[in-house]
């Protein structure tokens, strides 16, 4: 299932980058009623605020997705499919009503009149790039994404490897003394006996050669 996993982290890193990139581009052209009739670009980060913070949480959930053990795996997959499911709403509203609050604050901006009803009176026309619609395709990709995940998950296989340094290879000093036990007498033990032996038959007058 490793490629299960790295499917699912470069999904979401891509989606995530893809949401970053999208806030720096236009995502509304609005033209005011007033005697120039002048257009003023909406950025995607104006039209959806919350657009950049999320995109760049994404990212940081794809990028750790590729560490994090089991359970966070479920936590992140979850969190995917929330993300994605608000920012696929709040950017299908945009992408099919082209609301004024999306560009209230570029006209504010511009004209120094605030407040949405009174920008409403302002505006000729909203007319929406590709954009929205290219990032609603990425959000619902999104929520794939974290689908994905949850119904995989169980079966990535762990990262990282455990290794064995030389101290752990040694035995125990009490280990090493039962494995001796066990073994039974050494030659070297063996001769010190017989020579302990032959001492006492000298001793006592006997001759150890004989």
């Amino acid at each position: 299932m490793r490629r299960a996993r790295l499917l699912a982290v470069a999904a979401m890193v891509l989606c995530g980058a893809l949401g970053v990139i999208s806030s720096t581009q236009t995502w509304l052209t609005v033209v005011l009623q007033d005697g120039a009739r002048h257009a003023l670009e909406v950025p995607g980060a104006s039209a959806l605020p919350v657009l950049a913070p999320l995109s760049l949480a994404v990212l940081a959930l794809g990028a750790a997705l590729s560490i994090v053990g089991l359970v966070l795996r479920y936590v992140f997959g979850a969190l995917a499919v929330l993300i994605g499911g608000i920012l696929a709403w709040l950017t299908a509203r945009i992408v099919f009503e082209h609301p004024v609050s999306a560009v209230a604050s570029v006209v504010t901006e511009s004209t120094g009149i605030a407040g949405e009803s009174s920008v409403a009176k302002l505006v000729a026309s909203i007319d929406a790039t590709a954009w929205p619609a290219v990032t609603l395709v990425v959000w619902i990709a999104l929520i794939a994404a974290g689908g994905f995940v949850l119904a995989t998950a169980h079966g990535w296989s762990r990262t990282g490897r455990r290794y064995r340094t030389d101290d752990d290879s040694q035995p125990s000093p009490a280990a090493a003394s039962r494995s001796r036990a066990e073994d039974g007498p050494r030659p070297h033990d063996a001769a010190g006996s017989r020579a302990i032996d032959d001492w006492d038959d000298l001793s006592r007058g006997g001759d150890p050669t004989a």
